[in-house]
């Protein structure tokens, strides 16, 4: 399990690069405009991507912000969200190289941000998620970019295992 956790790592980090390499193309009027994705824009789903890691990692690590909306913008300048981008990137996948077996068959407990219940479940189905949510809105991300006309984006996974950094995963 902990190699399939480090590979959806890696890959999470590859395939921002790629989706943030495209974003930076955009000028400020593409980059805020609302194309109708479930966060409007690029600057807000790229904003909510980042929130859901912050809150996730709070909740497996303790530390670090925990924004308290899913819909916070947190940084305005597409150059900071970038570099908050790519710091989040590089914790992720340090926080997961330095899980074990036994951490990821073990349970957390947390408060979710849309009901005051806490919740306590295993470690691995929630990591699932934090993946799984950056596939699901990097895909809206990618439909942000082919509605502003800017060329189609490879993010599969197989692209990934495709490259230098991904065939160890192969």
């Amino acid at each position: 399990m902990l190699e399939t956790f480090n590979m959806f790592a890696a890959y999470n980090s590859w395939a921002n690069r790629l989706v943030y390499a495209a974003a930076g193309a955009l000028d400020r009027q593409s980059f805020e405009k609302d194309t109708g994705a479930f966060f409007g824009s690029m600057k807000g789903t790229l904003n909510h991507i980042l929130v859901a890691d912050r809150i996730w990692l709070h909740r497996f690590t303790g530390e670090g912000e925990a924004p308290k909306r899913l819909d916070e913008i947190l940084y305005e300048e597409f150059e900071l969200l970038r570099a908050a981008r790519e710091a989040m990137d590089a914790r992720i996948t340090d926080w997961v190289a330095g899980l074990s077996e036994a951490d990821i068959a073990g349970t957390f407990t947390y408060t979710p941000v849309t009901t005051p219940e806490p919740v306590t479940q295993r470690l691995a189905p929630a990591l699932s998620h934090l993946f799984n949510h950056q596939t699901h809105h990097r895909g809206q991300a990618h439909m942000i970019l082919t509605s502003l006309g800017r060329p189609s984006l490879g993010l599969d996974l197989i692209y990934f295992q495709r490259t230098d950094a991904g065939r160890q995963f192969a």
